[in-house]
């Protein structure tokens, strides 16, 4: 595996909320309000784009662990953002401090951890689980 990752890469995904982000759309409450789903999901794309295009061919990362705290409600047609930043590199295991935050404060916050993984192999052994 040949990769040019670094401790400090960073990278940030923004959205404007739209109903089908929210709450009520989620099944995950039943408020008109940015999903906690939906956050934890922009927060791990933004950890993938600090550091998935620094791979190698062939190789991938994947989501392990999510660690987070959803602080404070983003209303609808407001923009939300999440920033990665890459804190560790244990072999394959890459660490990240994420954060959240719509356009008045921080909504959002925590920790997640991805693994580096060859992407045939990877598929190889998942296709052999959906066979049994």
């Amino acid at each position: 595996m040949d990769s040019n990752l670094k401790i400090g890469m960073k990278a940030e995904i923004e959205v404007v909320v739209e109903q089908q982000h929210t709450a009520m759309a989620f099944g995950s409450g039943g408020v008109k309000v940015l999903a906690t789903p939906m956050m934890i999901g922009l927060m791990e794309k933004a950890a993938l784009k600090a550091v998935d295009e620094h791979l190698g061919e062939g190789f991938a990362t994947v989501g392990t662990m999510v660690n987070i705290k959803h602080l404070t409600a983003t209303p609808v047609n407001m923009k939300a953002r999440a920033v990665a930043v890459l804190t560790k590199i244990e072999g394959r295991k890459l660490s990240f401090d994420i954060e959240a935050y719509d356009e008045i404060e921080k909504i959002g916050e925590g920790t997640h951890e991805r693994y580096i993984i060859e992407v045939a192999k990877f598929l190889k052994r998942t296709e052999k689980k959906a066979i049994k």
